[in-house]
């Protein structure tokens, strides 16, 4: 007799061992059409495989997100039985889940988005047909043999250790899968192929170069509409798209990776970082600035030269061997070093817009999200194990406010030690229990991430949420009690004693280009008037009005406005049209008529324009909603 445990609690018997649809079809012939997968003891297995043992069970429907996984792993295979059938000769390699869909890396002729058609009608072939996907375990040797020509599964096969190995098949295909998979092909309802692109096996240079497909799969065909629609919009809000339209930044073969800021890209860079001066000063923090290049003996010390050496542009000078860094905090460890401090003295929070450089391969370069060299928004904070946790919660709360300030709300995740790690496990365990009793009093709720901290302290990330409800990892808190021990750090105590420093690392952004890559497609250019790269354009209605049209400018100028006159001599509909695509927040309308008057006609991005503008009151409501930081523009209203 085997007793099954469900997830209210109660509980059924069955005297052979039941499939987890079976278990299914006992409650109810909904939840068994309904059922994808079961988790037997916290494990997922396939609906078809039998329970032979007292299990805790709960089956996992269309509705949940570990069954939208499975059917995406199970859409990878029918999109490789389609290619298999159209192209014999391909071979497969791996066909992974991804975030929003899955992939397949395959050996096979160039294929382009032109032949996607032709896949997609065969694997429609495939799904209507309702194939039953079924396991099977072979032995290692039965494996090899099944695949013995097929030279990318014989390697996967022969890493893998003696024993049973799993096979999943639906009608003539069979493929080498840990599984688990949906019970037929039929719930793979509604797919699309999104690209093709290269990659190499293994991600080795060295190796083969393979077609990498993608494409996405949902349960209902709404669900994929409302996906393609949202794929759509976050085209339209494309930063590297909106940057070249905007005149922001580019890239130049002569330092991949590298972004080059251009005079408007700077504007909105710098107004960013006078904010973020702004609040930072506000909140006690001092600003530093340590070497962008220091000597591999430091390296060594602080531990990246052992844990990130990969990820490091080195060079030699002077017969020493010195790393470009890839990251503030040694530096920072040396600012506080160069001198003695009192316990009076802390908390000490030191900020650096630090310049770093990391190696990234090529292939993830991408526009500002993925680059080779960023500015990073750091803060050493250096106290007593008193003070850990009014100074997280301060910190929580300071990058609650920065972040409400461009409209982005945000989730935490607390990160705990990894394989790779310094430190005591005393250390660890203290740090750990130091964040999350801080989260607990700030009180949103948070989800713990086993295993991913810094490999020199446990962490608290921030993941923004922007206005196409994607998540972004932008601010992080760690926690290190590790770095201070090996640089030797120390403070006078009330005792009269030396005492070992707690040290948070911190950023807000993180990386200033990456956060400005999010605002540009939050905003889709539109950035609130604080913000925007050029605030007021001012257009003269003809030639004659140019000079009227400088001297409003110098003006605005004169109270800090960012401010353009466009001298061109076009209509002003096409100046009023370039300026909307430019997002430029004000337009300023110079005729002959508020020449006269000494008012301003006032234009704004929703199309509604303002006449008999007094220029006092303007310039007073502009530099309120400024000051203010405000998001919306409604100085008119």
């Amino acid at each position: 007799m085997i007793t099954i445990t469900l997830p209210d609690g109660s509980s059924k018997r069955f005297e052979n061992p039941p499939t987890g649809l079976q278990i299914a079809e006992s409650i109810s012939s909904n939840l068994a059409r309904q059922s994808v997968v079961v988790e037997v003891d916290g494990r997922l297995v396939d609906l078809s495989q039998p329970i032979d043992h007292d299990a805790k069970v709960r089956l996992v429907t269309t509705r949940e997100p570990e069954a939208l996984e499975v059917m995406r792993h199970s859409a990878a295979h029918v999109m490789a039985q389609a290619i298999l059938r159209l192209y014999p000769d391909a071979k497969l390699t791996i066909g992974p889940v991804v975030e929003d869909g899955f992939y397949y890396d395959i050996d096979m002729e160039p294929v382009s988005r032109e032949d996607f058609g032709r896949i997609e009608a065969e694997m429609k072939k495939i799904v209507k047909a309702r194939l039953p996907i079924v396991r099977r375990e072979v032995s290692k040797q039965e494996a090899l043999q099944f695949y013995a020509d097929e030279p990318y599964k014989l390697e996967m096969i022969n890493e893998l250790q003696d024993g049973t190995i799993s096979f999943y098949s639906q009608g003539e295909f069979t493929d080498l899968c840990r599984g688990p998979h949906v019970p037929h092909t039929g719930f793979v309802k509604a797919f699309k192929l999104m690209k093709v692109s290269g990659a190499y096996w293994r991600a080795d240079q060295t190796k083969a170069q393979l077609q990498r497909i993608y494409g996405t799969a949902f349960f209902d065909k709404k669900q994929l509409k409302a996906y393609l629609k949202f794929l759509e919009e976050a085209r339209r809000r494309n930063h590297r798209r909106i940057g070249t339209a905007m005149d922001l930044f580019s890239f130049h073969e002569e330092a991949p990776g590298m972004p080059f800021f251009h005079p408007r890209g700077m504007a909105l860079w710098n107004a960013l970082l006078d904010y973020w001066r702004l609040e930072h000063r506000a909140a006690g923090y001092v600003e530093t600035k340590t070497p962008i290049m220091l000597q591999r003996t430091l390296w060594e010390r602080s531990g990246h030269w052992e844990n990130y050496r990969d990820n490091m542009y080195t060079s030699q000078i002077d017969d020493l061997e010195y790393a470009i860094k890839p990251m503030n905090c040694p530096g920072g460890m040396l600012l506080f070093k160069r001198k003695h401090h009192s316990y009076r003295d802390l908390p000490i929070r030191a900020a650096e817009i630090g310049l770093v450089h990391r190696h990234e391969l090529s292939g993830v370069l991408n526009g500002l999200f993925r680059v080779r060299a960023f500015h990073q928004d750091d803060a050493h904070i250096f106290m007593t194990p008193e003070q850990i946790q009014d100074e997280i919660l301060s910190l929580l709360q300071l990058e609650e406010r920065i972040y409400s300030t461009f409209g982005l709300g945000f989730e935490l995740e607390l990160s705990t030690r990894p394989k790779k790690s310094i430190g005591t496990d005393a250390q660890w365990e203290m740090a750990t229990e130091g964040l999350r009793s801080a989260l607990d009093v700030y009180g949103q709720s948070y989800r713990i991430n086993e295993g991913d901290g810094a490999f020199y302290g446990p962490k608290i990330d921030l993941h923004i949420k922007d206005a196409l409800n994607r998540t972004w990892q932008c601010g992080t808190i760690q926690l290190d009690m590790s770095l201070p021990e090996r640089f030797d750090l120390f403070y006078i105590g009330k005792d009269n004693e030396k005492h070992r420093p707690i040290m948070l690392h911190r950023t807000v952004f993180g990386s200033i280009e990456r956060f400005l890559g999010i605002l540009i497609e939050h905003f889709a250019g539109k950035f609130p008037l604080w913000l925007a790269p050029v605030q007021v354009a001012v257009l003269p209605m003809n030639d004659e009005l140019v000079e009227f049209a400088d001297q409003v400018a110098a003006d605005l100028e004169q109270i800090g406005l960012r401010t353009e006159v466009d001298r061109r001599s076009e209509s002003l509909n096409k100046k009023i049209r370039d300026a909307q695509l430019s997002n430029i927040p004000l337009m300023l309308t110079c005729g002959a008529k508020e020449k006269s008057a000494g008012t301003y006609s006032v234009r704004t991005l929703d199309g509604k324009v303002h006449f008999g503008v007094e220029r006092e009151t303007f310039k007073q409501k502009v530099l309120e909603s400024i000051t203010s930081h405000s998001l919306v523009l409604d100085i008119f209203d």
